[in-house]
């Protein structure tokens, strides 16, 4: 038999952020329970707004199928005596397993019963298990609550729980369980009885709560479009993915509501204006057919009722409050060009022991250059113009309000002092990409002063540790300075931008930079670590892409050197998994390293040969042309196979004559060298 379940659980408002985590983790947890305790079910949805978390599951099993089973006694000899009867023994087993004597059975000269064991009823497995499942769910600043030891996000106010159309009994907290939940604060059903889970959305949705994240956010984004065309205007959501999601998840019955301000805040950057809406009030900003922004916002108010009179004079208060301190900064901010605020720079700590922001801009004008010579870009004026004023605006008082708009405020600013736009746009795109999959710098001035900048936080970060175990690497759940972000960055804009930086070079660079300046010593492993830091982000990217033994089998060639190479081989390697002369060659490679394993001998004397097949093989090595093609380079690697194939057929490579030996290891040493350019073959 199956039935559908119920489990709802009222809190306080939940921060919209865990909201989304908890909606995976609940599915998970369920999922897990009834598969463990073999119960089947057809499907599991959760729903959370941000007072409630509910789990529907369809067709759940009601109790498991009892189990026939044969269990195995004690042997023969020792379950019977001479007399043929059960001893003790035989007996203890019978009664343990809630059988009769007599229906024990002998079998391979052992003792036997078989016995059914009862399946157990799911109202049990629930009443055991889901106080578990919600007070396990993970956030962040969870807290105690009255005088529980058990943390949880906020406090739970009730739980329903419904199988079928009977209420589960189980408690979270010192909350029973009933069939009775509440509805919206504003609703005139504020009671709700819910009668069978299958009614729960619909029993809701009449109480003024959209318990369905989904429904509501298609409620968010149609109610709005519609709001927006009945005032000639237009809204996009395109760029606002992150306050849909918050929106979607602070309210229950989200409401459209049109607001506006004066047009004079239109004087001020639109981002400043955008951010404070958005970021900062959670409003939806507006703009015109042709696209300038409107002095018109949404609100999306979570209320039930039709007087919004309130709602619309409150949120325009406060976003002429906030607008007006926008100006006011901004009026201050353009009293004085960007660049006469480089040197405001010298007050703002950069990091403890490292200096100063001012410090760290003008070293971002050193990297910047030396990454343009290793570009081969003899005309670097912009490069180095957008390199100093990169971290001017963090100086300003807008900046300084909204940290959110540092490189954009920068831009603004730039092109208000007339300067160039590919350096007003390098100076915002300098702090790109803002996540691991998002947009790069599309300028090659944002694209090295990029580099340069997390070049320098990165090796900062890793300078600052150095003789103090106490202080983390970016490791882990760690991340100091977003450092692991910043290799990443660099990374893709390396790759994506096809730019051919010795990234191991810069990172050398970079260290001396700060060494000289602040005269700290450098760790003989600190090259290496930094090297093994951006490795690994390396191998993040591209787990997915590759296997783990391709990544692996190309660190022989120092990935960091050249990147574009690096991912080149790995496509090559990928493709020619499954070739049979790549395979004949590996084969062959693999051999010689596990012979060679740390030999480094490496000085063949031709006089010592032998056999005819060292010589040949000699003269193969000798005539094999490299080509910086590495697809070509592989397949001429094939010329080599034969000569190594007869070499390992005919020739004792431990040879007796120390000489010989050597000489012969010497000479496979120079073959590892032509297939080392391509891999590790012993760890492919």
């Amino acid at each position: 038999m199956k039935k559908d379940f119920l489990l709802e659980v009222l809190v306080q408002e939940l921060p919209y952020k865990f909201i989304p985590s908890a909606v995976t983790q609940l599915k998970s947890s369920f999922e897990k329970l009834f598969k463990d305790n073999a119960f089947n079910f057809d499907l599991i949805n959760v729903y959370a707004t941000p007072r409630r978390l509910s789990v529907i599951v369809n067709n759940l099993d009601i109790c498991q199928d009892d189990v026939v089973k044969d269990v195995k006694g004690p042997i023969l000899n020792i379950a019977k005596n001479d007399k043929g009867e059960y001893t003790p023994a035989a007996l203890g087993f019978a009664k343990k397993n809630g059988v009769e004597p007599d229906a024990l059975y002998e079998k391979d000269n052992y003792i036997w019963a078989k016995i059914t064991l009862k399946g157990n009823d799911i109202r049990d497995i629930l009443k055991n298990n889901v106080q578990n499942i919600i007070l396990k769910l993970q956030g962040s600043h969870f807290m105690r609550w009255a005088d529980f030891e058990e943390k949880f996000s906020r406090p739970i106010e009730n739980v329903v729980a419904i199988l079928g159309n009977e209420v589960v009994d189980l408690n979270i907290m010192d909350k029973h369980s009933t069939n009775t939940t509440k509805g919206h604060r504003y609703s005139k059903n504020i009671n709700v009885t819910i009668d069978e889970p299958k009614n729960y959305i619909e029993l809701m949705r009449k109480a003024n709560v959209i318990v369905n994240q989904d429904e509501r956010r298609e409620v968010i984004i149609n109610s709005a479009k519609k709001c927006a065309e009945e005032n000639n205007l237009e809204i996009k959501f395109d760029r606002m993915e992150e306050l849909l999601e918050e929106v979607t998840y602070i309210t229950e019955w989200p409401v459209p509501v049109i607001c506006e301000f004066q047009e004079k805040y239109l004087e001020i950057p639109s981002i400043v204006t955008t951010t404070v809406m958005s970021t900062h009030q959670r409003y939806f900003p507006l703009w015109t057919k042709d696209g300038k922004l409107s002095n018109k916002f949404i609100t999306m108010a979570n209320y039930v009722g039709s007087d919004f009179s309130n709602i619309k004079a409150g949120n325009q208060r406060v976003i002429a409050a906030r607008l007006e301190d926008g100006i006011f900064f901004y009026n201050e901010d353009t009293k004085t060009k960007l660049i006469d605020k480089f040197d405001n720079l010298k007050g703002m700590t950069f990091q403890k022991g490292l200096g100063t922001l001012f410090d760290k801009a003008q070293r971002l004008v050193k990297l910047s250059d030396k990454i343009a010579d290793k570009l081969n870009i003899t005309d670097k004026e912009d490069i180095l113009r957008c390199a100093k004023l990169a971290k001017c605006d963090l100086s300003t008082s807008l900046v300084f309000e909204f940290t959110e708009l540092q490189g954009f405020i920068g831009q603004n600013y730039a092109l208000k002092d007339k300067e160039k736009e590919n350096v007003a746009l390098g100076i915002s795109e300098h702090y790109f990409p803002l996540g691991a999959n998002s947009e790069l710098p599309s300028k090659i001035e944002g694209q090295i002063v990029s580099i340069a900048d997390k070049i320098d936080t990165i090796c900062a970060v890793f300078i600052s540790t150095q003789g103090d175990k106490k202080k983390k690497r970016p490791t882990g759940s760690n991340d100091p300075l977003g450092a692991r972000r910043a290799a990443i960055g660099i990374l893709r804009t390396v790759i994506e931008n096809n730019l051919k930086i010795d990234i191991e070079e810069l990172i050398k660079y970079s260290l001396d930079l700060l060494s000289k300046e602040f005269n700290i010593p450098l760790e003989n492993s600190i090259v290496d670590e930094i090297k093994e830091f951006f490795i690994s982000r390396l191998y993040v990217m591209y787990e997915n892409n590759y296997s783990f033994n391709i990544l692996k089998s190309l660190e022989n060639s120092n990935p960091l050197k050249d990147v574009l190479s690096f991912i080149k081989r790995a496509d090559i390697l990928k493709e020619y998994s499954d070739d049979d002369s790549f395979l004949k060659l590996k084969e062959n490679a693999t051999r010689v390293s596990k012979i060679l394993k740390d030999c480094s001998i490496n000085n063949v004397q031709e006089n010592l040969f032998i056999l005819d097949e060292e010589k040949n093989l000699y003269n193969a090595i000798k005539e094999h042309k490299e080509t910086d093609d590495i697809k070509e380079y592989i397949k001429s690697l094939n010329t080599l196979i034969q000569p190594t194939i007869a070499f390992f057929d005919k020739v004792l490579v431990m040879d007796k004559d120390e000489k010989v030996k050597n000489n012969r290891l010497a000479l496979l040493n120079l073959l590892k060298d032509k297939f080392n350019k391509v891999c590790d073959f012993e760890k492919l």
